[in-house]
């Protein structure tokens, strides 16, 4: 039994019984919502470690309450479903501030193992690394994953993060699209979404980013990161 605890939000009775049942029988703690507003109620009481939201709802849809939640500062990883399985709906999930996008129908085992991958992601590693990169005023500490500036720490979403550590590997070095795309498992959706990732993670990190000086786009070839004071 893990102490993770997921939201689940849904119009769906049926499938919110299904993940309620097939996450809770792998470990997790699980709540339910079957609209926007509930969910918004609940995410008023608790803290969860990442929220799992259909896109088609009546009322507030799925891309505006991820939207309201990065807006006010909820960093927590966000799986959207949708039966929208097409490239630019992803790119406008991802554009909201969603970690990832699973189309419907899909394989619980899917949506588990994406779930998976985005809380490690989104925990501490340990210090395993011991390598904190600077970027300005900021510091990045590829360990834990954890961006902080002179006044603590600055969380990022589970897809900022993952973004700066796979190019923190790589300082220096130009990297593609489709290198970016493979290491973030994003591949499917194609290389917009690296952009989109690229443009949020600019926002956080640069003081300008339209003038990013950290990372820097390399016409033709791709991205580079490169830290300094």
């Amino acid at each position: 039994m893990t102490d993770e605890h997921i939201v689940v939000v849904d119009d769906d009775p049926r499938l919110l019984r299904l993940l309620q049942r097939y996450l809770s029988e792998n470990g997790y703690r699980v709540t339910t919502a079957t609209d926007a507003e509930r969910a918004r109620e609940i995410l008023q009481h608790i803290q969860p470690d990442a929220v799992v939201l259909d896109v088609t709802m009546p009322g507030e849809d799925g891309l505006s309450l991820t939207r309201g939640l990065r807006n006010g500062g909820m960093l927590f990883p966000i799986l959207l479903l949708t039966a929208r399985g097409e490239a630019a709906d992803r790119i406008d999930g991802l554009e909201a501030g969603a970690d990832d996008y699973l189309g419907k129908p899909f394989e619980p085992r899917e949506l588990l193992l994406r779930l998976r991958a985005h809380l490690r992601r989104a925990a501490p590693a340990g210090g395993a690394e011991n390598q904190v990169l600077p970027l300005g005023v900021l510091q990045f500490d590829v360990g834990r994953s954890l961006l902080s500036g002179p006044d603590g720490p600055l969380y990022l979403t589970g897809g900022e993060a993952a973004l700066l550590a796979v190019l923190s590997r790589q300082i220096g070095q130009i990297m593609s699209r489709e290198a970016i795309a493979e290491a973030l498992d994003i591949k499917e959706i194609g290389e917009r979404a690296v952009d989109v990732q690229v443009t949020r993670l600019r926002r956080r990190i640069e003081v300008d980013p339209r003038e990013p000086r950290f990372l820097q786009t390399v016409r033709g070839k791709g991205y580079v990161l490169k830290p300094g004071h």
